[in-house]
């Protein structure tokens, strides 16, 4: 057996192995939520009806399949409530990351024109909040936050406040508890694009004359879509899905969708409504991935 066959073996199994694990982890459970979707809600276990039985014989899979409908789609569509919970996750979404956005391009530059031996050090320090458990963290926020917290000692010892002012169970503690826990998930890919830029180009802009503004539009942002298309799409995607975060620290008046799943799923128990919900939600998110991909193939044109 000559190398070249010994060598395209491994080879074939590592293309092929991705393709392997979507379908077993992806494409096999979503299979299992798109059916519960079109199923009905029923008081027993599982709790929905038609369920497969694949010892019953061919007739009873037919008569399974043909009472499968799109009813709890047209629900999501007709109820106020979904169609609420739909708009205030993309509102939220898009107003975090843009939140995101301003606050983590600075950092991001100021890592990315730091001296070598400093660029670690600032890496680390926007890594450390991952060591400690993503819980505890918004726990430690809700204490921040409380009426007698540290935040309203500050405020109150810096005299900017007369009295506490009230965050929890409010939409402002909400977005700082995003804010803080995704700041990292931003800072990371604009840095990455940052770091690799040449510091020759925005030199030369200047030397024709350009303004310290104008060559940051016309020459670093430009340079650095690639990385804030990517640090969008790492936040905007799980704060629409977000549920952790609003449930401690946001009010209970407006849900966003994530709270809504929840609550169909273990309090309800209508698995078909928030399999519904689940399915549509994953169809809303695949719109900027296909956007996002869309143009790097156009920039992928372009530099050729």
């Amino acid at each position: 057996m000559s190398s070249r066959r010994i060598f395209a073996r491994p080879a074939r199994f590592a293309a092929i192995a991705p393709y392997v694990w979507m379908a077993l982890f992806f494409l096999v459970p979503f299979a299992f939520v798109l059916k519960i979707s079109l199923s009905q809600t029923a008081i027993a276990q599982p709790p929905y009806e038609p369920v497969f039985d694949l010892t019953a014989g061919w007739d009873a899979l037919r008569a399974a399949f043909a009472a499968l409908s799109i009813d709890n789609f047209k629900l999501l569509v007709s109820d106020d409530i979904y169609v609420f919970a739909y708009v205030r996750s993309l509102t939220v979404a898009l107003t975090a990351t843009a939140l995101l956005l301003l606050i983590g391009y600075p950092i991001a530059y100021g890592m990315a024109r730091l001296p070598k031996s400093w660029q670690a050090v600032a890496m680390v320090l926007v890594i450390v909040p991952f060591w400690t458990s993503f819980l505890i963290r918004i726990y430690a926020w809700i204490n921040i936050l409380q009426h007698d917290g540290l935040l309203n000692q500050i405020l109150l010892a810096l005299h900017l406040v007369g009295q506490p002012v009230v965050w929890l169970s409010t939409d402002s503690a909400m977005y700082i508890g995003i804010v803080y826990s995704y700041l990292p998930f931003m800072i990371l890919p604009l840095y990455a694009t940052l770091a690799k830029m040449e510091p020759a180009l925005e030199e030369a802009a200047g030397d024709l004359g350009a303004p310290p503004w104008q060559v940051f539009w016309l020459v670093t942002f430009p340079l650095s879509l690639p990385g804030v298309g990517a640090g969008v799409l790492l936040c905007f995607i799980p704060i629409v899905g977000e549920f952790v975060i609003p449930d401690l620290l946001a009010g209970s008046n407006s849900l966003m969708i994530g709270q809504t799943l929840w609550l169909e799923f273990f309090t309800n128990k209508d698995w078909p409504v928030a399999s519904a919900a689940a399915i549509v939600l994953l169809l809303v998110l695949l719109v900027p991935l296909l956007l996002y991909e869309r143009l790097q193939k156009r920039q992928l044109e372009q530099g050729r």
